[in-house]
């Protein structure tokens, strides 16, 4: 039997990628092809280490091989990825930038934002965190690195701040500079400068993912990250309460507004149901069912997921040690399941960007 590179593209051309609705040799996802009698082996090239259709792809290719090449084919098949990224995010280095806001507090959105950039690094992803709620930073309690302070090295003749690295992820939060003791002050133009120097003095790297945990609202903060740097996309979390569910909407309006122009990835459902220890499969849904969910089909945006509410979770935050990190945890499935989902739309929405960009080009 004798295997051409022709016979395998033609194979792997019937093989969609869910998402982007094409084929994975239009999208250029399948290279390194090497064969070797009836050996055959190849890469599958996905927008994100986080996909969640990993294994569902990589069944289909060898379906397709077994199919239209020869079932007697021995196939090995390395799935790998490569991020996606739309436009230069104004932070060198960065493929990609997503805030994750609420319109009011406690709801839950520092949680979200941490868990979120450990699930995306638990995946292969480089992740960054940046703590933007400048009048209430959760970052250095949430990772038990109160007290601690960034050091500072010189590149190119320029001071840069080293983020702090911890549990993979590089870490910077205003909480580094003040003291934890004494409330911040600040003016608009103050924070305003401030956040900036988060994302321009920093030492960033190399990065496929950096996190924003806006604060509460819709304020100064948010309309000067969204205009300064290119936000590939914004998560929503809400809980299933009315008051909640208002105020979210209103932080979605806000993205969407024509002068900031945000995508929304999606929205996350937080403290969705109380789950006890000792009755893990109980649900009790003490803040209402079903509201985030309502909200995300009204407003035609994904819906991410419902976290639960567990002990754990807030024991795990005061103890520097978020809850994703607890192996085998109802909230450890909870949020890389969510962080999947994100990653997945934001693979989405730069295939979006990158069809507009050629169709204009094209015009």
């Amino acid at each position: 039997m004798i295997i051409t590179k022709e016979q395998v593209l033609q194979a792997l051309g019937n093989v969609e990628e869910p998402d982007l609705k094409k084929d994975l040799v239009t999208l250029n996802m399948i290279q390194d092809i090497h064969i070797d009698g009836n050996k055959l082996s190849f890469s599958v090239i996905l927008t994100t280490p986080a996909c969640p259709l990993k294994a569902m792809i990589e069944n289909a290719c060898r379906n397709a091989i077994a199919y239209f090449v020869s079932k007697d084919v021995v196939v090995d098949i390395n799935m790998t990825s490569r991020v996606t990224t739309q436009k230069n995010t104004g932070v060198p280095g960065v493929k990609n930038i997503i805030a994750v806001a609420s319109g009011k507090g406690g709801v839950g959105k520092s949680t979200v934002a941490a868990n979120l950039a450990l699930g995306l690094a638990r995946s292969g992803a480089k992740v960054g965190l940046i703590d933007a709620d400048i009048y209430g930073p959760s970052v250095p309690i949430m990772f038990g690195l109160e007290g601690a302070r960034p050091q500072a090295s010189v590149v190119d003749g320029k001071t840069r701040i080293e983020p702090i690295e911890k549990y993979g992820i590089k870490l910077l939060s205003i909480g580094f500079f003040t003291d934890p003791n004494q409330p911040v002050p600040w003016r608009g133009p103050m924070v305003s400068t401030a956040v900036k120097q988060l994302f321009n003095d920093a030492d960033w790297g190399e990065l496929d993912y950096m996190v924003i945990d806006l604060p509460p609202g819709t304020g100064d903060i948010h309309i000067t990250i969204t205009q300064t740097f290119p936000v590939t996309g914004a998560v929503i979390v809400t809980t299933p309460q009315n008051v909640a569910l208002a105020d979210a909407r209103k932080g979605i309006g806000m993205f969407m507004m024509p002068a900031i122009n945000v995508p929304i990835l999606g929205v996350v459902e937080n403290m969705s149901y109380f789950t006890p220890a000792e009755l893990p499969d109980n649900k009790y849904y003490i803040f209402g069912q079903g509201g985030g969910q309502k909200l995300a089909q009204q407003l035609d945006v994904p819906f991410l997921g419902e976290i639960p509410l567990v002990k754990s979770i807030s024991d795990s935050g005061d103890a520097g040690m978020p809850a994703i990190m607890e192996e085998g945890g109802v909230m450890t499935r909870a949020f890389i399941n969510m962080a999947e989902r994100v990653a997945q739309q934001v693979a989405i929405s730069n295939a979006k960007a990158f069809e507009k960009q050629a169709s204009e080009i094209k015009i």
